[in-house]
C-alpha cells in the first residue's frame, strides 16, 4: 500500500505553504505501510516559536483554500514548540529546531520511503535535521 494521490497532493501543497513561510528541513514520509490510520507525514522546523506558528497558519490557510479541509485535530499550538496538524490522511509536524533534533522523527520513521517534494529552496526529498546540505 502506498499513499494516495490525494494525500500526496496535500503533502506537497502543505510543503510549499511551509516553505513560503520559511520552514526549514522539509521531509515527507510515506507511512501508509506502517500505519493504518494515515498515509503520510510532513515534518518541518523553524528556529523560533513565532515562526513555528506562522508556518502552521500558512499551512492551514492553504489546505483550507485548496482542499476545503480543516485539521481533525491540532495539538501544541499554544506553546509553538511542536504543532501537530492531523488531517486524517496526512499528519503534519512543525517543530522548533531544537525539539526536532531531540525527538528525531526521521530516525523513528527512517525505514519509510521519502516523498519527493516540489523545489522550494530546500532539498527535493528533504534532509534530516541538523545534517549539512550539499552546496
Amino acid at each position: 500500500m502506498t499513499a494516495t494521490d490525494h494525500s500526496l497532493d496535500m503533502i506537497r501543497t502543505a510543503a510549499t505553504a511551509a516553505a513560503d513561510k520559511l520552514a526549514e528541513n522539509l521531509v515527507a514520509l510515506d507511512v501508509s505501510d506502517r500505519l493504518g490510520i494515515t498515509d503520510a507525514f510532513l515534518i518541518a522546523s523553524a528556529s523560533s516559536e513565532r515562526q513555528v506558528n506562522a508556518i502552521v497558519d500558512g499551512i492551514e490557510e492553504v489546505l483550507l483554500e485548496k482542499f476545503e479541509l480543516r485539521p481533525v485535530r491540532r495539538e501544541g499550538r499554544g506553546e509553538g514548540r511542536w504543532v501537530l496538524l492531523d488531517y486524517a490522511d496526512v499528519v503534519i509536524h512543525v517543530q522548533h529546531s531544537e525539539d526536532r533534533v531531540f525527538y528525531a522523527l526521521e530516525r523513528l520513521w527512517g525505514d519509510c520511503p521519502l516523498i519527493d517534494l516540489p523545489t522550494t529552496g530546500e532539498p527535493a526529498s528533504g534532509a534530516a535535521a541538523g545534517q549539512p546540505q550539499p552546496e
